[in-house]
């Protein structure tokens, strides 16, 4: 036998509800080794476990496309819902006015939001259903070999075939100017700004939109791709970096000089400091975060960090009057009117 000691077990690392990471986890991902959206899965799991979420209080909503595979390779204990193409925003509608809270994480690709989803994705915007909207953009179909997506730039040149001409939506611009109340851009090979990012959007009251640029390392990430982990690397305007202070933990002061950070108060009394680069951009300015976008798109460069908040717009389940239980958990002699209240409703409906 050997006399070497054994080394100690390693101690479990445990969240604020005593939950070790591996409960936040799921499948083993089939994606194409290297793809930017399997970085996306490991920062939510990340953000859900440190943000101290219960896995059973999450329904993950997914389309169709490579991003909506993902949500199988994350929070394996949580609900989950894969949908028709495009149908994400509509299905997480009617999910969302029976069970409001659960914290609803929908996963969609350039795709499955900019094309054939398009029309889903507004009117859930402008409802400012409570979810987190992750789009992960590559720019390209990756399901059927590669042709551009409508988000993939002028001039973008994939692997094969001639540069893209079309002019692309952006889906930041279209989401501040139908009055998204959160609204940010990040890229996947940005760990700690995208964690943050994703760590406010959960604690946001409201539509949260994050559009993150993902390579395809298989039809997208070659030098010529607007899209691709170099030229992103190369070509990123940073707004600010970002750090998150939850609700359970206390703002400390970081070394930052005065007047070069601010904080702002999410709804659950979380806080997420912007330690700014661009002064001059504000947050609560849509002609700002607009502005910046527009910038970004006429230098060929993409700007990243939170564009636009907005924590004065109430929710579609303030909207609605939803009661504070949620109407799945309302008994049925609640919910079903007497015969009296019938008649009275009826009665109403006749005049």
């Amino acid at each position: 036998m050997s006399d070497t000691p054994k080394r100690p077990a390693r101690a479990i690392k445990l969240n604020v509800l005593n939950e070790p990471k591996e409960s936040y986890t799921g499948g083993k991902s089939s994606l194409c080794p290297g793809c930017g959206h399997d970085q996306i899965s490991s920062v939510i799991i990340n953000a859900a476990w440190e943000n101290g979420i219960e896995p059973h209080r999450v329904a993950k909503m997914s389309g169709i496309g490579c991003s909506s595979k993902t949500p199988a390779y994350y929070l394996g204990q949580s609900h989950g819902f894969n949908t028709v193409h495009g149908r994400m925003p509509s299905v997480t509608t009617g999910a969302y006015t029976i069970n409001k809270d659960l914290l609803y994480i929908g996963v969609s690709g350039d795709g499955d939001s900019a094309s054939i989803g398009i029309g889903q994705l507004i009117h859930a915007i402008r409802r400012n259903m409570d979810m987190v909207y992750i789009i992960e953009n590559n720019g390209v179909y990756g399901l059927t070999k590669g042709q551009y997506s409508a988000t993939a730039d002028i001039g973008s040149k994939k692997k094969k075939g001639t540069p893209n001409t079309t002019q692309p939506i952006d889906l930041c611009a279209l989401a501040i100017n139908l009055g998204c109340t959160f609204v940010a851009r990040s890229f996947s090979g940005s760990k700690k700004q995208l964690g943050s990012l994703i760590k406010a959007a959960m604690s946001h009251k409201g539509f949260a939109l994050i559009d993150v640029i993902s390579p395809c390392v298989t039809f997208n990430n070659n030098d010529e791709s607007m899209r691709s982990y170099g030229y992103v690397k190369e070509n990123e305007i940073t707004l600010h970096m970002t750090d998150y202070i939850p609700h359970f933990n206390p703002v400390e002061e970081i070394d930052v000089p005065e007047g070069h950070y601010r904080d702002i108060t999410l709804h659950d009394g979380s806080t997420i400091r912007l330690e700014t680069i661009s002064a001059e951009h504000d947050p609560e300015s849509p002609v700002a975060a607009l502005t910046a976008l527009h910038n970004a798109e006429s230098d060929k460069k993409h700007v990243t960090g939170l564009l636009y908040f907005d924590n004065t717009k109430p929710s579609l389940a303030e909207d609605l009057g939803l009661v504070d239980v949620p109407l799945v958990d309302v008994p049925d002699n609640v919910l079903r009117p007497g015969k009296e209240m019938l008649d009275k409703i009826n009665a109403a409906l006749h005049n």
